[in-house]
C-alpha cells in the first residue's frame, strides 16, 4: 500500500476490519517519509501489522530501482524508529514455519525447537534442533507471505529488455469485468518456474508483461476470495491461506494496493473451509 496514497488506501479496506488508530496513521505519513529519505527509495508502501501478545510490528517496503529485485524491510515497534531486517533465506524460511504460536512482539526473543524423546518409562530427554531469533521468524513470515499472497493486476508492471520490473505509467486500470476475473491477478514474487499455457492462450501473452505467474494457473487458486464492492466500484481480494491479507483495485483506475493484518501464522486449517 503506497505510503503517500495511505489515508486514501486504507478506506479501501476497512471494512475488512483492516485499521489503524488516527495517531498510528499520522505517525506513519510522517515517518515514512524520512523512511524514504534516509534510505534513497523511489518509493516506500506501508506492508501491513503483525499482531504480537505484547507489542505488534509494523511492517513497510521499500523500492529502489527494480521494483521487483531491490526490495528492503523495516520494522518498527512504535511507527517511528525504524528497524532494517536481512533478506529470508529458505533456511530461515523453513526454521520459522516449525515455530508455532503468536509472536511475542520482543525481536531479541529466541524460540528453541524441542522435540521430547522417551528413552525409558520414567524420563524424558529434550532434543533441541536449531534457535531462531523473533526478529528471523518476522523477516521469514514476511517473505512467505509475499511469495504466497502478494499480488498485482495484470499490466501493472513490465519488465525491461535489461531484466528489469518498473512500473507501467500506461497502466489505467482493469475494466469492471477484468476486474472480477482470477486471471486478471499476478503473483509479485520472482516466479521460480513459469506456469505453461495452452497454445491458445499462449498467442495472447506478452513477454515484458506476462513475466509473473497468474493466480488462476495456482492449484491454490480455490483459496482466494474476489467480490465487488461499493457498487462494482472496488474489488477485493483476500487470501484465505494467510488471513489478514486484503488486496483491492479501482477498477478503471490505477489504484490498487494491498495490506496484511494478522497474527503472521498459516491458516493450516484451509483445507477444511472448502
Amino acid at each position: 500500500m503506497q505510503a503517500d496514497c495511505l489515508h486514501l488506501y486504507l478506506d479501501y479496506v476497512a471494512t475488512n476490519g483492516l485499521v489503524l488508530t488516527p495517531e498510528q496513521r499520522s505517525t506513519l505519513q510522517i515517518s515514512l517519509e524520512i523512511v524514504k529519505r534516509n534510505y534513497k527509495f523511489r518509493r516506500v508502501d506501508f506492508w501491513g501489522k503483525i499482531m504480537g501478545l505484547s507489542a505488534d510490528y509494523f511492517i513497510v517496503q521499500g523500492t529502489e530501482l527494480d521494483e521487483l529485485r531491490d526490495r528492503k524491510t523495516l520494522y518498527s515497534l512504535n511507527c517511528l524508529d525504524w528497524m532494517l531486517l536481512s533478506p529470508a533465506t529458505d533456511e530461515m524460511i523453513a526454521k520459522s514455519m516449525l515455530v508455532k504460536g503468536r509472536f511475542l512482539g520482543d525481536p531479541s526473543h529466541e524460540y528453541e525447537n524441542t522435540a521430547a524423546k522417551k528413552t525409558d518409562e520414567e524420563t524424558t530427554d529434550l532434543d533441541i534442533n536449531f534457535r531462531i531469533k523473533e526478529e528471523e521468524r518476522l523477516t521469514a513470515t514476511v517473505e512467505q507471505i509475499n511469495r504466497e499472497a502478494a499480488v498485482v493486476p495484470r499490466r501493472a508492471f513490465v519488465k525491461t529488455p535489461y531484466e528489469e520490473v518498473h512500473k507501467n505509467r500506461s497502466f489505467e486500470g482493469l475494466s469492471v469485468t477484468e476486474a472480477g476475473k482470477l486471471r486478471s491477478y499476478l503473483y509479485f514474487s520472482k516466479p521460480i518456474k513459469l506456469k505453461r499455457k495452452p497454445l491458445l492462450q499462449k498467442a495472447n501473452l506478452e513477454e515484458s508483461i506476462d513475466f509473473l505467474n497468474c493466480i488462476d494457473d495456482d492449484a491454490l487458486k480455490m483459496f482466494w476470495s474476489l467480490q465487488y464492492e461499493r457498487g462494482s466500484k472496488l474489488v477485493i481480494l483476500r487470501n484465505l491461506v494467510w488471513l489478514g491479507f486484503t488486496f483491492f483495485h479501482v477498477p478503471e483506475t490505477a489504484q490498487y494496493g494491498s495490506l496484511y493484518m494478522g497474527l503472521g501464522e498459516k491458516n493450516m486449517d484451509y483445507p477444511f473451509m472448502m
